[in-house]
């Protein structure tokens, strides 16, 4: 029997929020291959076998699972969120590149799930209703200099900048530091929204000014998306309720680059 490898996004969390698509392929699979603490999340039928290993291990988690398709085995990579967002999508098929030549043959199928952008979006209202991106600030795989190459062109270009992998015990700075950049670029009260642990039990989002932001780094950790809004972004105060922040579509003009936030 040929076996046959399928990378799935969870979604942030509750099982609501997994695709159809991506739970047919999970019931499907006789293996399922991820991180411990995603795997935890699924249920087991019988005959599932369930293999789980650190996160820092992705190229190995990707060729094992390759080399399970390749022994007939339907295979299930999971990832939280989307597998192709910072996640193992990616490392798949690095490893199928530099793998086994028969592993190309293996049918290899992605189905998407919501990235935490998406749903911290959704919990905050609409600020990625205009031109948006996402970057990593883990420089484990990319210096810092890269990362924050690329930060400096997304405030300049006003973009709203959605961070992923924050901060961590490991790298307890670099958030610290993106937002001092941010706030170079953008005015004071440009909304920036700490969003932890969307649609689990211990979700937290709120709300800060720029001006506030810096300070809040601290607070954040890998569970958490921090997004930077643009010039254009808005917040809307609601008496007794939290606020809305919204982004417009239309865009008059890129606002100069100089340092918006400075006195």
């Amino acid at each position: 029997m040929s076996g046959s490898l399928t990378i799935v996004g969870l979604g942030p969390g509750e099982p609501h929020w997994l695709t159809p698509a991506a739970q047919a392929a999970l019931e499907a699979a006789t293996d399922l291959v991820g991180y411990g603490p995603y795997l935890d999340r699924l249920p087991m039928r019988d005959g599932q076998a369930k293999h789980a290993s650190d996160n820092r291990v992705e190229i190995a988690r990707a060729r094992y699972a390759l080399q399970l398709a390749g022994q007939g085995r339907t295979v299930a990579v999971v990832s939280g969120g989307d597998p192709g967002v910072f996640a193992m999508a990616a490392a798949v098929f690095e490893a199928l590149e530099a793998g086994e030549p028969g592993w190309l043959a293996l049918p290899i199928s992605v189905e998407p799930g919501i990235t935490a952008m998406l749903a911290a979006a959704a919990r905050a209202g609409a600020p990625l209703g205009g031109d948006f991106c996402a970057i990593s600030l883990s420089d484990n795989l990319k210096p810092w200099d890269v990362i924050t190459a690329r930060l400096e062109a997304a405030l300049s270009a006003d973009f709203v900048i959605s961070l992923y992998n924050p901060i961590s015990k490991a790298r307890p700075w670099q958030l610290g530091e993106a937002l001092a950049l941010a706030a170079r670029h953008r005015a004071p009260d440009t909304p920036v929204i700490f969003a932890r642990a969307v649609g689990r039990p211990d979700e937290v989002l709120r709300v800060l000014p720029m001006s506030e932001a810096v300070g809040a780094a601290g607070s954040a950790d890998m569970a958490t998306l921090v997004m930077i809004g643009a010039s254009s972004t808005r917040l809307i105060a609601r008496p007794g309720r939290a606020p809305i922040v919204y982004t417009p579509r239309s865009v008059t003009k890129i606002p100069c680059a100089t340092n918006q936030g400075r006195t």
